[in-house]
């Protein structure tokens, strides 16, 4: 490869087909990224694990293990961003993918360009959900709880941790930054075309399903009914809504919002 100048993101890409891995891995080292190619599915989940890369390229058919297998292996353990490469006409991958932890997709054959720009607006997404809510004020160990007719949900947002009536939750970086958006428009309507163009960098097409997948994944973890939600409700044609009041607390101190 030639000498280009990185941007200090690790990638890992899990793909089989070694001539396209390796087109792949010259195009993104061209642009900027540090790309490591695994062929098989099994020492993907080695390396993934081991190395904790930005972010993930995989692919679904691998030999040793699938990329479905290696998705849900891997998730409990490696909390970077994992972008799934799907076949046209395989809308279950792309709903199996993103229900076990997968943050977003890209179809094959893959477009140069396009798997580039998903790439940038993941790592964008996973850097400023580390920020604070951008809607209240930045401070030092700031808890947010959000409080509904049944649960107690407390976010800390510089640890990115979640916990629900004291009981800590496991969220992917794509739930972790929804409950995020969520959060920071309590009370208020949040459409399917904010959330898309907040969490995923395109405009919704009145189609894609997504982010209605995301949040009954999300409600599942939050032990919120589907049938009568208390903590997310569905309001039809329109959007989401989180009904909770919002507390924020430092310390001892207490601010109700």
């Amino acid at each position: 490869m030639g000498n280009y100048l990185l941007n200090g993101k690790k990638l890992i890409l899990v793909e089989d087909d070694v001539e396209l891995a390796s087109l792949v891995q010259e195009f993104l080292h061209k642009n900027g990224y540090l790309v490591e190619v695994v062929t098989n599915g099994i020492e993907a989940t080695r390396q993934i694990i081991e190395q904790q890369p930005d972010l993930v390229i995989l692919d679904i058919m691998l030999p040793g293990l699938s990329g479905m297998d290696v998705c849900r292996i891997v998730r409990p353990a490696y909390s970077g961003l994992i972008l799934m490469l799907t076949s046209l006409d395989e809308d279950m991958d792309q709903m199996l993918g993103l229900e076990l932890g997968a943050d977003d997709y890209v179809i094959k054959p893959v477009k140069p360009r396009l798997l580039l720009s998903r790439i940038k607006a993941l790592l964008r997404r996973g850097e400023s959900s580390h920020a604070s809510f951008p809607s209240l004020p930045s401070v030092n160990n700031q808890t947010i709880s959000t409080l509904s007719t049944l649960s107690t949900l407390e976010i800390a947002p510089h640890k990115r941790s979640v916990s629900i009536n004291q009981q800590d939750i496991s969220l992917t970086t794509a739930e972790y930054d929804l409950l995020n958006l969520l959060i920071n428009n309590a009370g208020k309507i949040v459409t399917r075309e904010t959330i898309l163009q907040s969490l995923r960098g395109f405009e919704y097409d009145g189609i894609d399903r997504s982010i209605d997948r995301r949040i009954s994944r999300l409600r599942k973890k939050l032990n919120d009914d589907p049938i009568n939600p208390k903590i997310i409700k569905t309001i039809r044609s329109k959007g989401y809504l989180l009904c909770a009041s919002i507390e924020k607390t430092l310390e001892n101190e207490s601010v109700k919002t």
